[in-house]
């Protein structure tokens, strides 16, 4: 008599595995000049994974550099990660994250580690949510229809007092809800003159945020948020060096604007120690460098629980969906990333920025341009 299989063994026979994933390496050329005050944007190295499953399901995912590291993220993606790919179950993204982040200790808590992950893990929740038939923003909560939308791309740190408040204006008129404007002028008599020059063209009910990448020093973040604060500026961002923990708890006793920290993080015990330590008072976690969707979520609750909003950095075209997914969000920033190999473009209406419908992540890749652009590429299994 012939035995019939044990329903666990349906299952497993059943069970979706990981069967192939190709990763593409492409450098995006930005198309105006970036620079602030430690470093200039001088190119977008960009990972893009597509994972293919034995159920015929796929996911695509990315992540970035801002000029350097780019071929590391593949060497480890290559070599270390993508291996351990093969044969899992999509289904579970969060075993997966935690078996590879274990995987990767000896070279954890680092932003190359963080990013080669986030490719993967953008990936699996595309897959998730292409099966579901939802758009990341309502599969990974559903808080919000809408965030408002401020722009960076306006006001970086070589633009004269007169072109910051041209391209402000500009801004204004197109929609936007806000500008971020770059400080770290030699001297803070400068960065108050540009600033004071943009907010009388703006009027006071348009949101401006300030963002001193990391330079100043605990005096002197003092002194120019002292200088600054006349302007109702929405934050200062990363005024000192991220692992300053201490140093930002002192800040944000002192400063009556408020401070914003997060894109230079790399974990969610991070996000925990500043938030303990209350350090901050906006949270700008980036989906790329904490490691991708999975732990982002867990920052934005963790932020929650501390009464404190998030305004996530960069990658705004994973970001957008992210910030509609949760209740604590406040802003999206506006900087184009995407538009040279993707189809698809980022919707603002009235100053908002409107989620995509479509089930996934929501980015229509243009496989030709990446294909034209790609500086590198591996498939595993090969062949």
């Amino acid at each position: 008599m012939r035995a019939h299989p044990s329903r666990a063994t349906k299952k497993a026979l059943t069970m979706p595995r990981i069967e192939s994933v190709q990763v593409d390496l492409i450098a995006l050329e930005p198309t105006t000049l970036r620079s602030d005050a430690i470093q200039s944007f001088v190119r977008q190295e960009t990972p893009i994974l597509r994972l293919r499953c034995s159920d015929g399901s796929e996911g695509v995912g990315y992540s970035y550099t801002i000029g350097t590291g780019g071929s590391s993220i593949m060497a480890l993606l290559r070599d270390h990660l993508v291996p351990r790919l093969l044969g899992q179950d999509p289904d579970c993204i969060e075993s997966i994250w935690q078996d590879l982040l274990l995987h990767t200790h000896a070279t954890h808590v680092g932003a190359i580690t963080s990013l080669a992950l986030a490719a993967i893990d953008t990936a699996l929740w595309d897959r998730r949510c292409k099966l579901l038939q939802l758009p990341l923003w309502k599969a990974a909560g559903g808080s919000a229809p809408k965030r408002p939308l401020y722009t960076t791309e306006g006001g970086w740190l070589q633009l004269s007092t007169q072109e910051l408040v041209a391209q402000a204006v500009q801004a204004q008129k197109e929609g936007f809800a806000g500008s971020k404007i770059k400080i770290g002028r030699p001297h803070v008599g400068e960065d108050v003159a540009r600033l004071s020059a943009v907010r009388a063209a703006v009027g006071p009910g348009y949101e401006l945020m300030v963002d001193a990448n990391q330079s100043l020093t605990l005096s002197e973040a003092l002194r120019r948020a002292q200088a600054l604060a006349h302007l109702q500026l929405a934050w200062l961002e990363e005024p000192m060096p991220a692992d300053s923990i201490m140093a930002h708890r002192h800040l944000c006793r002192h400063s009556a604007i408020p401070i914003a920290v997060g894109e230079s993080l790399y974990s969610l015990g991070q996000f925990a120690d500043y938030l303990q330590a209350q350090a901050c008072h906006i949270v700008q976690v980036d989906v790329a460098r904490i490691g991708g969707i999975t732990p982002w979520l867990k920052v934005a609750h963790l932020a929650q629980c501390h009464n404190i909003s998030v305004c996530p950095h960069f990658l705004m075209e994973l970001h957008v969906s992210l910030a509609c997914a949760v209740p604590n969000a406040r802003w999206v920033e506006h900087i184009p990333q995407l538009d040279p190999v993707a189809k698809s473009r980022l919707r603002m209406e009235a100053g908002y920025a409107i989620p995509p419908e479509l089930p996934g992540l929501g980015i229509e890749w243009d496989w030709q341009a990446i294909a034209a652009l790609g500086s590198d590429r591996f498939v595993h299994p090969a062949g």
